[in-house]
């Protein structure tokens, strides 16, 4: 049984930041294609400064010290920070320290407002599983390249050297979401040690979070893993079909995939990573959580207090997907959420959300970002966004225990 001294510290509360340093497509209102396929979009149309200034543009913005300081009138204790490696890594094994910018910006602003940092590398090279959210072009190469993890673990060793004795870091989720297949668990385990012998050169004391296989599901083979101030994270929205309002209507309490979905039943399908925990002695960290907000008039509230009371039964530790998002008809949406239709929204189609921006319309005419650029920089200020009263108020409410 690992000797983990550190279980019994403050839990962890807190929020993800979402669809900033790696931009998801739902989260701004359309399909869920990869990052550099929208980013390769704008280029062929705008040029390579323009979308240089459309990066900044959309950092500077989406989230500024505003949101650290709403988080913390929130009660939450810490943000989840999901990052893009290219923000860091120019070329193989080549680090810009203009790469740094809006991550050091997070550790000032979290430093300010008494919160704490994880970070979470959401798109590493290669990808880690096959989704839009690694930026993957349709495969998990990560676990066919050796080099392609050696520059993974390098590239933690960078970020620990940085930030290892900032004041504001809780810690460091090596991976998100990892998905390899068949007989490749021996290559996540032989990953992540490389990734911690780095981060341990430099921060010898911060936690590690590893995340299980299959989306974060599956964390018994992570045992070997498992030591002082090293703890097993996992992702849950189950049931996936009614928290990402995949299949309309369904409700709970209720009958949903076959089952009557209940407190008891979640209890029972989270009660294999409790007993992971007891085990091993260590921490579990439900990295993400969230649920697709339907006017609370379908259960969303009786789920999300079910789902906090469990974690708060297990000792789990959580941060909630997420801050911000589009208002959308599936996946959960954000804490904050954007509610008109603008022309770079555009529910109606045919093209929705952020490749309007870069859509040649028929006519000729260049997408809204050459014609709309003050207005859609606005839109990504939270200002622009619905505060979802109902949401925060439950929440608050357990980030205070």
């Amino acid at each position: 049984m690992a000797a983990n001294a550190v279980i019994n510290d403050r839990r962890i509360r807190g929020i993800n930041l979402g669809g900033w340093l790696l931009m998801e497509g739902y989260i701004l209102g359309g399909r869920n294609i990869p990052e550099h396929v929208l980013k390769n979009r704008f280029r062929s149309l705008y040029g390579e400064k323009a979308l240089a200034d459309f990066e900044s543009s959309f950092r500077d913005n989406f989230i500024n010290e505003t949101d650290f300081r709403n988080i913390a009138a929130s009660g939450a204790h810490c943000v989840r920070v999901p990052f893009h490696f290219r923000m860091i890594e120019q070329r193989p094994f080549i680090y810009d320290r203009s790469g740094f910018t809006w991550l050091d910006r997070v550790f000032t602003w979290a430093k300010k407002y008494r919160l704490k940092v994880i970070l979470d590398l959401h798109a590493a090279p290669g990808a880690q599983n096959k989704d839009w959210h690694a930026d993957s072009n349709g495969r998990a190469g990560l676990w066919n390249d050796r080099t392609l993890r050696e520059r993974t673990a390098e590239l933690w060793g960078v970020l620990a050297e940085r930030y290892g004795s900032h004041p504001a870091l809780q810690g460091y989720d090596i991976l998100n979401e990892p998905v390899g297949g068949r007989g490749t668990q021996k290559k996540i385990l032989s990953l992540y040690r490389r990734c911690i012998r780095k981060i341990r050169e430099s921060d010898p004391r911060n936690m590690i979070f590893v995340e299980g296989d299959l989306w974060a599901t599956q964390i018994d083979f992570l045992e070997p893993l498992i030591e002082e101030n090293i703890h097993a994270s996992i992702h849950t929205y189950a049931p996936l079909e009614y928290t990402f309002h995949f299949r309309p209507l369904l409700r709970y309490p209720g009958r949903i995939q076959g089952k009557q979905w209940q407190k008891r039943v979640l209890k029972s399908y989270l009660k294999p990573y409790k007993k992971f925990s007891e085990k091993m002695n260590c921490r579990i960290f439900v990295g993400e959580f969230g649920i697709h907000w339907r006017g609370g008039c379908w259960g969303e509230k009786e789920w999300l207090r079910d789902i906090l009371e469990i974690f708060e039964e297990y000792c789990f530790d959580y941060t909630y997907w997420t801050y911000k998002s589009v208002k959308n008809a599936v996946f959960p949406d954000g804490l904050w959420y954007f509610l008109p239709n603008a022309p770079w929204v555009r529910r109606e189609g045919p093209v929705r959300g952020w490749e309007n921006y870069c859509h040649r319309l028929p006519s000729g005419t260049a997408g809204t970002w050459r014609r709309e650029k003050r207005k859609i920089i606005d839109f990504w200020r939270t200002g622009s966004y619905t505060r979802n009263r109902e949401l925060i108020r439950i929440l608050k409410e357990y980030f205070k225990r």
